[in-house]
């Protein structure tokens, strides 16, 4: 069950510890898109989002976006964000990440999601470090709603708590 358990749990993207992840030499951070860093229902970015972003990425951070989301909606994003996507990813498949991952140290890497079935056993199958969000919004498409029956089960499984943060 190590596969569906993040390293990092955090209520919202503004409350992971970006300090700690730069001391632990993080350089890479892959954010999921819906429910994430936006709700499921909009491509626009907010004003909030975009100060974090712009932060990180002077901090030294490199941001990409890593999404199951078409690119039409995920462009939009990318664009107004002003860094580097992946989109049609297909998480968890390895296919995708094999690809990806390419181009990087799995080592300097940290995912970020909200799915404990798409993002963090996607992630921690291709090796990765994992940080799971609380969703930001109940509203979700068919597939994710489907993927959430699984992950109540995974959760009693495992013995994880949903509301309890941790480090």
């Amino acid at each position: 069950m190590k596969k569906f358990t993040p390293d990092l749990y955090y209520k919202n993207i503004f409350e992971i510890n970006y300090k700690k992840l730069k001391k632990d030499k993080i350089k890479y951070i892959f954010f999921d898109v819906d429910n994430t860093i936006l709700p499921y229902t909009t491509s626009n970015v907010s004003k909030e989002v975009k100060d974090l972003f712009n932060k990180l990425k002077k901090d030294g951070f490199v941001l990409i976006l890593m999404s199951n989301s078409g690119s039409k909606r995920i462009n939009k994003i990318k664009d107004d964000l002003k860094i580097d996507a992946y989109t049609s990813s297909f998480k968890p498949l390895k296919k995708n990440y094999k690809k990806i991952l390419k181009k990087y140290n799995k080592h300097e890497i940290i995912f970020v999601g909200d799915q404990i079935i798409t993002d963090v056993f996607g992630a921690k199958r291709n090796d990765l470090k994992v940080i799971l969000l609380d969703r930001l919004d109940n509203k979700e498409p068919l597939t994710t709603r489907i993927n959430r029956i699984f992950e109540r089960l995974v959760i009693k499984i495992n013995k994880f708590e949903r509301g309890k943060y941790y480090e």
